[in-house]
């Protein structure tokens, strides 16, 4: 009974904190060299593969990161400079620091640092597993075996390996690099290799903040209009999808099957061709204002004032959002049990009635999610927004930014257009953090989340 207390025991001690405290000294040696505890006890290529991963570690560290690792602190000192040849006597520009490379390859090269150390970390826990194996009277398993684990009982960590290492290369990285822009100065006026750009820690968040500065006052007013825009577009498309599929899926209404075609016709066609079409009709030159002219009427500016513009994305945003919501309502309408509506018609209830004690609970407790997700989607809907006005009327008062700009659309002309990156930064880590709060908290309010078993 001791015995088999000591092997579960050191069964679920196969851990890193396991290794240091009850590890033999073939293991502890390995906290040093990867794979050496391997490699001693005749598990070779296992050992050889641990050492290979060490060692190319940190040669890609030492050769390679290390140079740009060592001017993180600073991300640069030495400027570009131009002198003159000794045999051509003409200018030549002599290379200087590169603080965006600097940034970049850092976090490349600690990131390199970190995998290896975590599979130096697996090398030592490797070893601790024969040591249990060797004190229980088993022998360490081969090559052979461990290949054989990683495709039967180890399969969910060999299947769920590329893509953890692919959302580390290509989302995370990105993010911290990102992230870590918010707290520089890289601007229109400190573009590398030129110019160098420093840490300034959180002034830029300290501008966006400062209500009497522009951009403090730009950061406002746009946020405000992108809830706006989010709560319009998200709960008219819903409400007005709603009454349509209610319409649709009534009791003698007939060519069902045609009026869902047309919907689905209309979300056949790509957003962005009717985005652009419809603001080559508004424009001011367009078929509309054309016809109002020949009808001695004064043309209406639907893209160039600020409210008309406002309204008229979200007036436009219906056709496009509207069909979806209509799909979408109409499969949980059907889903409706008919007996409800029977026993409420039994009590005498009418047909706003049912519709505000039966229908619209049980949509809303089935679609809160949609609606939740819908709603994200509009605070980041970039097309609805750049195809039709292109964030504009261009407004004075604002920093880089029009009066229809989301802070997606925003963003992405501090990027694309005047090349302030560090406020984009800063804009996009506010636009996560409004994102996910709104998110999170709406959820568990829903009865979605807090009556999630009466739908299993």
């Amino acid at each position: 009974m001791a015995k088999r207390r000591k092997k579960n025991r050191d069964r679920h001690e196969i851990s890193l904190f396991g290794a240091l405290a009850h590890g033999s000294w073939r293991t502890r040696t390995t906290l040093l060299v990867s794979g050496f505890g391997n490699l001693t006890r005749g598990q070779v290529i296992k050992g050889l593969i641990f050492l290979a991963f060490q060692c190319l570690t940190w040669f890609v560290f030492i050769s390679f990161g290390w140079n740009y690792v060592k001017d993180i602190a600073t991300l640069g000192t030495e400027l570009m400079r131009s002198e003159i040849d000794p045999v051509y006597q003409i200018p030549v520009n002599i290379p200087g620091d590169n603080s965006l490379q600097i940034l970049l390859y850092s976090i490349f090269a600690i990131a390199v640092l970190a995998l290896g150390q975590v599979i130096h970390f697996a090398s030592v826990k490797s070893s601790y597993t024969a040591d249990v194996d060797i004190r229980s009277g088993r022998r360490p398993t081969n090559f052979k075996q461990d290949l054989k684990n990683l495709f039967n009982k180890n399969m969910h960590n060999t299947m769920l390996a590329p893509p953890a290492i692919g959302v580390m290369a290509f989302t995370v990285l990105p993010i911290v690099f990102m992230v870590l822009l918010a707290f520089t100065n890289f601007d229109r006026t400190h573009q590398p290799p030129g110019n160098l750009f420093t840490w300034v820690g959180l002034d830029n968040f300290r501008d966006v903040f400062d209500m009497s500065g522009v951009k403090g006052n730009t950061f406002t007013r746009i946020l405000g209009w992108t809830l706006i825009w989010a709560v319009f577009a998200t709960f008219l498309n819903y409400i007005f999808g709603m009454i349509v599929a209610l319409m649709i899926n009534k009791a003698g209404i007939k060519f069902k099957s045609l009026w869902r075609t047309c919907f689905v016709i209309a979300i056949a066609v790509p957003a962005f061709v009717t985005l652009l079409f419809t603001r080559q009709l508004l424009g001011d030159l367009g078929p509309v204002n054309t016809i109002l002219q020949q009808m001695h009427l004064a043309p209406v500016q639907f893209l160039r004032d600020p409210l008309l513009a406002r309204i008229t994305v979200i007036i436009v945003n219906l056709w496009i959002g509207i069909p979806y919501t209509m799909l979408i309502t109409s499969g949980v309408l059907m889903n409706i049990p008919a007996d409800l509506y029977e026993a409420a018609s039994i009590d005498g209830a009418g047909a706003v009635r049912k519709f505000s004690a039966i229908t619209m609970p049980y949509m809303l407790i089935v679609t809160a999610p949609y609606l939740i997700t819908q709603f994200i989607g509009n605070i980041n809907n970039f097309n609805a927004i750049y195809f039709l006005t292109a964030g504009g009327p261009s407004a004075t008062d604002y920093f880089n930014a029009g009066k229809t700009d989301l802070l997606v659309t925003w963003l992405y002309k501090l990027t694309v257009t005047h090349g302030d990156f560090n406020m984009a930064s800063v804009i996009g880590i506010l636009t996560f953090l409004v994102s996910a709060i709104i998110a999170l908290v709406t959820f568990n309010i829903t009865a979605s989340a807090k009556k999630e078993e009466t739908f299993r």
